[in-house]
């Protein structure tokens, strides 16, 4: 009986690691897939990453996430400046909106962001501010009411369709301007400023392109 049991855990001891994996490896062994963008959400069809066209300033931007810093200033009791991994430990938002471009073509993305209000309570906009102004890496500024942002719950995207945002999208962050023409959508956004210039103009608004930007359906 003694002999039987020892075959028994001797038989075990060799089964089991193959069963479950070498304890001791860890998670060594495990080899990571590429994120896979999905095209539908909760039964509502999605577009895609390719069916964006290209009409940024001055092309796609590759920022180096190592040295990437947003800063939060402006009308602020308390100025910021964030690694991609700071802002990102605040809370994650997802929503399925559409863009709308000028050139008459859309695209429905489900994003994936932080709130700009939660960013905005850190640094604790000051009475007076009621606008705010993005910038871009590639020069690119736009702005939007403080009040609209807020009513909209507004996010800084850093995912698109369940994937990271990819050079040509605006990694590490764009704006989700819901309900406003394209133009609106900042990307590659490394400063956020808090003024009270509610007639601030940005690259396009300052060639003409409409301050409000609303689409109409």
């Amino acid at each position: 009986m003694l002999m039987k049991r020892f075959f028994c855990m001797a038989f075990c001891a060799l089964l089991l690691p193959g069963l479950f994996g070498c304890a001791s490896n860890g998670s060594s062994n495990i080899n990571s897939l590429a994120e896979a963008e999905i095209n539908e959400y909760q039964g509502e069809k999605l577009g895609s990453i390719k069916d964006f066209r290209e009409n940024s300033i001055k092309g796609p931007q590759k920022v180096d996430i190592k040295t990437y810093r947003l800063k939060v200033d402006g009308l602020v009791e308390k100025t910021a400046s964030y690694t991609y991994a700071e802002v990102l430990a605040n809370p994650k938002y997802s929503k399925v909106v559409t863009i709308h471009y000028v050139e008459g073509w859309d695209v429905t993305i489900l994003w994936e962001g932080v709130l700009l209000k939660d960013i905005f309570d850190r640094s604790k906009a000051r009475a007076q501010a009621n606008t705010v102004i993005f910038h871009s890496v590639d020069g690119y500024t736009t702005s939007l009411p403080l009040k609209t942002i807020l009513d909209k719950n507004m996010i800084l995207a850093y995912k698109m369709n369940g994937v990271v945002l990819p050079p040509e999208r605006g990694f590490p962050f764009q704006l989700v301007a819901e309900d406003k023409l394209g133009y609106k959508w900042a990307k590659w956004i490394d400063r956020i400023e808090l003024s009270d210039n509610a007639d601030y103009k940005g690259y396009w608004e300052q060639r003409g392109y409409d301050n409000d930007a609303d689409f109409n359906n």
